[in-house]
């Protein structure tokens, strides 16, 4: 049979079967292109895939026509919203009023009603917690460690309202996710995620102060600054450190 004497409707399904095949063999292709290209490579087109969030509409029929919306979310809006996040969850801990010097600083988790920061001889028992909305409230030590220690509000605290972040599973992350941190001045670094191993979660960067928040793009919080120029511990040692008896 020569193509000339197709039905229109015959047309329509060959076409559907070219179309198809050639989408398969074009998905392989790329999956096999990305296999050898380099990690850098990989990397941007995953952040592509990532931010960019496609409402398509099936094709037309005859007759019928639709309408096509594609939402194009920016990194930078991300990113920016990411700071922001963690801007707000940032503290500062002090051994009396807000007037003294700050003796660390530290991450608001408004579902557990804590502060997270990292462990360290000089913390009080006793504080006052500095918001980053001006508002103050006293804590003293609910669940002590090795690496994190967390503070306690009273059920009659008066705590501001601020989004909760997701706890990263360190199982979770991988090297080359951007990770975005605070330093003591509020200034934002951004860095990839270099290493995962048992010490910790390394990253590529500088100036962050013990207790600080590392949190990814999305503003999910994935690690906690140690001290140690570059290296968080993991995240979910929080949920590990609260679900242990005080």
């Amino acid at each position: 049979m020569d193509i000339e004497d197709l039905s229109k409707t015959q047309l329509l399904l060959l076409t559907i079967l070219v179309n198809f095949v050639t989408a398969i063999a074009t998905a392989v292709m790329t999956v096999s292109l990305l296999d050898q290209a380099p990690p850098t490579v990989t990397q941007t087109v995953n952040r592509i895939v990532e931010r960019t969030v496609e409402g398509a509409a099936q094709a037309p029929l005859p007759g019928i026509v639709t309408k096509e919306t594609t939402v194009v979310i920016k990194d930078e809006d991300l990113l920016s919203a990411a700071i922001s996040a963690n801007a707000a969850r940032s503290v500062t801990i002090h051994k009396g009023a807000t007037t003294t010097p700050v003796v660390a600083v530290g991450t608001y988790l408004p579902d557990k009603r804590a502060v997270v920061t990292a462990t360290a001889a000089e913390l009080p028992k006793e504080a006052t917690v500095a918001f980053s909305d001006g508002s103050v409230a006293e804590a003293s030590i609910s669940r002590p460690g090795a690496t994190l220690t967390i503070y306690g509000f009273s059920d009659t605290a008066v705590l501001p309202a601020v989004a909760t972040p997701d706890i990263i599973p360190a199982a979770d992350l991988k090297q080359g996710q951007t990770l975005v941190a605070l330093t003591r001045e509020g200034a934002a670094v951004t860095g990839i995620i270099s290493l995962v191993e048992s010490a910790g979660v390394r990253a590529n960067v500088t100036g962050i102060p013990a207790g600080a928040a590392a949190v990814n793009i999305s503003g999910d919080l994935i690690g906690i600054a140690t001290g140690v120029p570059g290296v968080f511990a993991p995240a979910d040692r929080i949920t590990v450190l609260l679900s242990e008896a005080p």
